[in-house]
């Protein structure tokens, strides 16, 4: 049965990953090549299957990718995502801290990556903890919660980005869901979890944290950072942009020029790149910032990402091994008969997939190549199965994940205080995902 091959596949993924400590990279290519093999594929076929599964998966990911990361470095390097942090956090307040955490996560985690947004963030709500004098993981769950909403939900981040392609959904639709459900979300894995937390696991919230981990930081003045709109405006550019393309191309009736012109800017690859444009004027040239320099942030910006890319076309090259192999039409034909929903089954796979690998991207890219067969007997709205494998795809972080360690590290946790609090957060995060996103497909 190939669901046992592709079993036995996690099971030799795990083993090559977790005690071999061979690359991701590497081990996803030895799986792909087991698991062709393993389904009977032509052995002529297998590598260009896998060919076809890296190219396919990079080449619609690698502008939005590449083009997004560039302009996190941007923002990050100017001290744009400080300026938002501080910002925020100074008109709300010490009552309203919390939220006002939150809403700078939000913000910065929509241009940043889970981990840089981690990494930006962190130093300046210590500062914060110190000097209100609350518990550091007060608000670190909060700000933590909000990064890993906006990595596993919204586009220009990989995985939501990836498997917008794989389901056919439009990229701008998912945005706008993403960000509807979204918000719920973070609130009730941020805030309200938070204060059972707390509660539960009050040694946790004991520690002190241990910034040593994040090695030397760039310092920041306030007064020579970006001013607030703009960092903001910068940020959110991509989103903007492509969100009142969706909108216009929804309301614009027929084929006129203006229609075309408007999907043709709001297409993730044109909004990244008049958004990196902007950021290279905003947080640099403006700022009288050397383009030498600017150039430097933007080759580091490609470097730090060279790895991942190499690890989200591998995952591409599993999906595709499962496609060509007839695993995705054989899940289809299992629950063909079933009752039970799409979006369902297909946050049952991504969650079980997650708990295997680790990866989150990955989860969810193995995933789309399982679960888009699904959706040719159904009436599913293609951007809600994005989000709702997104949502399976971050539950129950633990040790085969690298967010897992480095929360542990940064908060100063214990391994039993790190399960106790940010893997439980995960869950109650991609169950509550799961949730809403039900909720919303009642009405769509």
């Amino acid at each position: 049965m190939p669901i046992f091959i592709v079993a036995a596949g996690v099971l030799i993924l795990l083993f090559l990953i977790i005690k071999m400590k061979l690359h991701t990279f590497v081990s996803l290519i030895v799986v792909s090549f087991l698991v062709a093999i393993g389904l009977g594929m032509n052995l002529s076929k297998i590598v260009p299957s896998i060919e076809a599964g890296i190219g396919g998966q990079l080449g619609h990911l690698a502008l939005v990718f590449g083009f997004g990361a560039m302009l996190g470095r941007l923002v990050s390097d100017a001290g744009g995502g400080y300026r938002i942090a501080i910002t925020v956090i100074d008109k709300f307040g010490r009552k309203r801290i919390q939220t006002a955490v939150v809403i700078a996560s939000f913000i910065i985690g929509i241009a940043l990556f889970f981990e840089v947004g981690l990494v930006l963030l962190i130093p300046i709500v210590y500062a914060i903890a110190k000097e209100l004098k609350v518990p550091f993981l007060y608000l670190g769950i909060p700000m933590a919660a909000a990064l890993n909403v906006t990595h596993g939900f919204l586009p220009p981040h990989p995985a939501p980005t990836a498997i917008s392609v794989a389901y056919g959904a439009n990229i701008g639709q998912v945005l706008l869901l993403g960000i509807v459900i979204a918000i719920p979300t973070t609130l009730i894995a941020g805030p309200l979890f938070n204060q059972f937390a707390m509660k539960r696991f009050p040694k946790a919230y004991q520690k002190a944290g241990n910034l040593s981990a994040l090695g030397p930081r760039k310092e920041f003045h306030l007064n020579e950072t970006p001013g607030f709109g703009i960092s903001v405006l910068t940020s959110l550019f991509p989103v903007i942009f492509m969100a009142i393309a969706t909108v216009f191309s929804l309301f614009m009736k027929g084929d006129s020029k203006g229609k075309e012109i408007i999907e043709f800017i709001g297409t993730p690859g044109t909004a990244m790149l008049i958004s990196l444009l902007l950021a290279i004027y905003t947080m640099g040239y403006a700022r009288k910032i050397p383009m030498q320099d600017i150039s430097k942030s933007l080759s580091q910006s490609i470097s730090q990402i060279a790895m991942m890319l190499l690890i989200i076309g591998g995952g591409g090259a599993f999906k595709q091994v499962l496609i060509d192999g007839g695993v995705g039409d054989y899940v289809a034909d299992l629950f063909r008969q079933t009752t039970l929903s799409p979006l369902l089954v297909a946050w049952i796979i991504a969650a079980i997939l997650r708990l295997c690998l680790g990866s989150a991207t990955v989860a969810a890219l193995t995933t789309a190549g399982m679960a888009a067969p699904l959706m040719a007997d159904s009436s599913v709205n293609p951007g809600l199965m994005v989000l709702v494998t997104g949502a399976g795809s971050v539950i129950a972080c633990h040790v085969n994940d690298a967010g897992f360690w480095m929360i542990k590290e940064f908060f100063g946790l214990s391994m039993k205080e790190t399960f106790q609090t940010w893997t439980l957060l995960t869950t109650v995060l991609s169950v509550t995902g799961l949730g809403c996103v039900l909720l919303a497909g009642i009405f769509l």
